[in-house]
């Protein structure tokens, strides 16, 4: 994967921020690691993108956020599970990023739903004439996400999202151009057992939604780890937990309280190569 240095990618995504009870992302977390977290809870949630433009090609990717580890003077996110639909995009995450990356099979449904035309939001934009017509409906996307591994689909979850949108050529604000730096830690995994620091730096506009509704599967698989990965690593870390263990804590993650979803359109985002870090700091918060 030499030839992805930077790794650019260009879509659009969707970034939700959810209370996670530190318990939970605690499964997740380095036990030299500190969490970042008040009364009992730490701040998640998942990155849910779509690339239509990348070195891997086009695919699908559903971060699973288990929290906020401390690293002065702010905090970088840890992500509990990396779903990609895409094995050279899986690769590169696991051994170069350090990311726990599984790949995925993302099947989506969309169904166009009609609005009440009666609406007040209709009546206020044909008043002000951003919509001049009243036919107008709703894209209702259902986005099943189903984790591949030794060539059996798990369901993971199942993420709807509503937006807007008329049959005119209007395309609806699309928020501001911003550009911002995440921060993140990764690594103490099989593939990549060093504790890294990399960061994404994201340009698009940006705008705040409806949060999206998250089901899990009807059945959580609780399937036993395997032995090629129960012995593959002795750092501490998650991947001391049986895999069904891991999966069923990150759909814990995707089904916890939403409290932001922010929409990015015109997305670009290149993720830094990422420098070895020697311990998480363990000063208080």
């Amino acid at each position: 994967m030499g030839n992805l240095p930077g790794f650019l990618r260009a879509g659009n995504a969707l970034y939700q921020l959810h209370l996670v009870k530190a318990e939970t992302a605690r499964a997740f977390i380095p036990k030299d690691c500190r969490l970042v977290e008040a009364f009992g809870y730490t701040l998640g949630g998942f990155f849910l993108a779509s690339y239509d433009d990348s070195p891997a090609g086009i695919f699908d990717e559903l971060v699973v956020i288990a929290g906020l580890v401390w690293n002065p003077p702010t905090s970088c996110a840890w992500a509990a599970r990396v779903l990609v639909g895409s094995d050279e995009a899986c690769l590169h995450g696991r051994k170069v990023v350090g990311l726990p990356s599984q790949v995925a099979r993302f099947s989506k449904k969309i169904t166009a739903l009609p609005r009440t035309s009666g609406s007040k939001t209709s009546s206020f934009l044909r008043t002000i004439g951003l919509r001049t017509s009243s036919c107008s409906y709703r894209n209702h996307m259902d986005v099943e996400v189903r984790e591949i591994k030794n060539q059996r689909a798990m369901n993971i979850c199942n993420i709807n999202l509503d937006a807007t949108v008329s049959q005119q050529d209007f395309k609806g604000w699309m928020g501001p151009f911003i550009k911002m730096s995440l921060p993140n830690f990764s690594g103490r995994t099989k593939y990549n057992p060093n504790l890294l620091k990399y960061s994404c730096q994201i340009e698009c506009r940006v705008r705040a939604v409806r949060p999206a509704t998250v089901s899990g599967p009807y059945a959580l698989d609780a399937d036993k780890e395997d032995s090629s990965e129960s012995q593959s690593s002795d750092v501490e870390s998650v991947g001391r937990l049986p895999t069904g263990t891991k999966r069923n804590f990150s759909i814990s993650v995707m089904l916890s309280k939403p409290i932001l979803a922010l929409e990015f359109n015109h997305l670009k985002m290149r993720v830094e190569a990422p420098t070895t870090v020697a311990t998480c700091s363990q000063n208080t918060i």
